[in-house]
């Protein structure tokens, strides 16, 4: 029993969790999965694209001006617009499927810390580095005509203009907080260890970690969870079948590997001997959709495009099938059982090496490892203030605090970043939540 929730909320849980839908729908499930939560929200689904600042996917939607800090909270006139030109006088260039595809800028965590400049963000045309840090490319705006989705979830729904990357650097390090809340290395250093097509690709030094995760959390208190990956069966099946997976036919780069072929260094719970490759919690994004049609969709879904889906620039990887991966996703939920009682959060994993105008906030005291630049972060769903722009600081680690306080009772369990970062209560609805979820 949580002794912090109050008894009309106990009941509106059980309400909730006992009656049955009347719609055109399929009945919603009629229990909990797992123990009740402390909300009206049942379930959490995080789409995580990557390498993408805030600036160059929603620094066009935005209206104010650079700088002005705005304090309201309604609508695109209370979000800093992108910059017109960078601090050193380049104005962006425009970000379709042939100049992302073309250009992926350097995202290692020591060119990014050039690039930030300790707050200036000057760097990101300038800085030297090996290879190339400084880019004229670096400084780019997603065009409006692929974009467009995004920003209509924007208006839908809640966006977070202060929400940045946990730590300087590249995909690896920063997906992993989602299962951590803290790090556990740099950019994409090491390799999980013994991870499913570990050798189907350009691997680093393997590695695996056995901290408690947010996952391990979860399961031990009887809630359902998992990581879908897009890719994940047919790597699965290659493997079984002693080999790796063909070349998609739709992969532009046309590689016997990333990002034709699922990389396990992007899942971040495959990393720990207590969740790599489990068929409980490490799925196939069919196994998503089969969930979302047929029943049986656990409490927190984290899902992952393959790469070239996934927005990842360069590689000859084209914007328009990442916003077109986002948008299948987040349309297929809101059309399923689930839309009534699902919060849906997309966001990215890092930043990509992209230039951001506002600067992070100072190195977090519980890692010591420096933040990067924002990331988009939009809510979605019945559960998410609409219109909204939250200006409250937040990252990864938030979004794991708030697993923590809706399914587990209490957050800080992990005793990492969980017990520090504000939480995602800012981007909420009470009203729609049934409970007064915490902005800290």
């Amino acid at each position: 029993m949580r002794s912090f929730v109050a008894a009309p909320l106990a009941l509106a849980c059980f309400v909730a969790c006992s009656a049955k839908t009347e719609s055109a729908l399929p009945a919603i499930d009629s229990s909990c999965a797992g123990p009740c939560p402390s909300s009206n929200i049942k379930h959490v689904i995080v789409l995580l694209q990557e390498n993408h600042t805030f600036d160059d996917h929603l620094g066009g939607y935005c209206k104010a001006a650079p700088g002005s800090n705005p304090s309201c909270n309604t609508g695109p006139d209370c979000c800093e617009a992108m910059p017109a030109t960078d601090p050193s006088g380049h104005a962006p260039v425009v970000l379709d499927d042939a100049t992302m595809g073309g250009h992926g800028p350097n995202n290692d965590a020591t060119c990014e810390a050039l690039e930030v400049n300790g707050g200036k963000m000057d760097g990101f045309t300038t800085a030297s580095g090996t290879p190339t840090c400084g880019d004229p490319g670096n400084i780019a705006i997603a065009s409006p005509a692929i974009i467009k989705p995004l920003w209509d979830y924007a208006a839908q729904g809640a966006i977070a203009d202060r929400y940045f990357q946990p730590a300087l650097g590249a995909t690896s390090g920063n997906a992993i907080y989602f299962a951590r809340a803290a790090a556990e290395f740099d950019d994409n250093g090491v390799s999980p260890k013994g991870a499913l097509g570990l050798g189907c690709g350009l691997s680093a030094t393997p590695k695996e970690f056995t901290d408690t995760t947010i996952g391990d959390l979860l399961t031990s208190k009887g809630v359902p969870w998992a990581l879908y990956s897009d890719g994940y069966k047919a790597m699965a099946d290659a493997v079984a079948a002693g080999g790796c997976p063909d070349t998609p036919v739709d992969c532009p780069a046309g590689l016997h590997f990333y990002p034709c072929l699922v990389d396990p260094g992007d899942l971040p719970f495959q990393y720990f001997p207590s969740t790599r490759d489990n068929p409980q919690t490490m799925k196939d994004l069919s196994a998503f959709y089969a969930a979302l049609d047929g029943g049986g969709l656990p409490a927190f879904s984290l899902v992952r495009a393959i790469g070239y889906k996934s927005e990842h620039p360069g590689l000859r990887n084209k914007l328009s099938d990442g916003i077109a991966f986002m948008t299948s996703v987040v349309d297929r939920i809101m059309k399923s059982r689930y839309r009534d009682d699902t919060l849906v959060i997309v966001t990215y994993d890092e930043g990509g090496g992209y230039f951001d105008h506002v600067a992070p906030p100072p190195t977090s005291t519980v890692d010591n490892k420096p933040y990067g630049t924002r990331v988009p972060f939009v809510a979605l769903g019945k559960f998410a203030r609409k219109n909204f722009v939250s200006h409250v600081v937040m990252e990864h680690s938030s979004i794991v605090k708030f697993l923590e306080w809706n399914f587990l009772g209490g957050t800080g369990q992990l005793k990492t970043r969980d017990a520090t970062v504000n939480n995602i209560g800012s981007v909420l609805d009470p009203a729609m939540t049934g409970a007064q979820v915490p902005e800290q």
